[in-house]
């Protein structure tokens, strides 16, 4: 953790980390584009992951996936970018937060099922509009609750 710790100062106390800190437009403006990241995620593979656990059973998953899938990554590029404006304010304090490891945690988690569905069920979507193997419904509701955590640990990091 010392090694961590020791990037984490320096990413403070860098150009970057001083620019996201001071300036009056940063910050905030990667606050809200956090939130639009959050949104298109979970709102993207949400409705998604519902569809796959049971929801909504007249609309095809294959096209549903097509649809949606990239919706959800590019809400995830956005929050890994204003993520790293955030952190780079306050690498700091942020590394000791419980929220915010925990945070980071569960977005390993949830970055771990996703890749392992797609792995293990991609090129049986099409065939899934009736309904998804047990196990397939199990890992898209896992999802859904993955990214719900990580939101919530996200807001409590301001409160802890």
């Amino acid at each position: 953790m010392d090694g961590l710790a020791a990037l984490a100062q320096a990413l403070e106390g860098s150009a970057f980390g001083t620019w996201a800190r001071g300036s009056s437009y940063a910050y905030p403006a990667a606050n809200l584009v956090h939130l639009l990241g959050l949104v298109l995620l979970v709102g993207g593979i949400g409705v998604l992951d519902l569809r796959l656990a049971g929801a909504w059973r007249r609309l095809p998953v294959a096209p549903l996936s097509k649809a949606l899938t990239p919706v959800a990554v590019g809400g995830l590029f956005l929050m890994i970018a204003s993520g790293s404006v955030m952190f780079a304010a306050d690498a700091g304090p942020l590394l000791k937060s419980t929220a915010f490891q925990r945070k980071v945690a569960f977005i390993a988690l949830a970055v771990i099922n996703a890749v392992a569905f797609r792995a293990l069920w991609l090129r049986h979507l099409p065939s899934w509009d009736a309904t998804a193997p047990a196990a397939a419904r199990l890992m898209a509701a896992g999802s859904v609750a993955l990214w719900l955590i990580v939101a919530a640990l996200g807001r409590l990091i301001a409160y802890t």
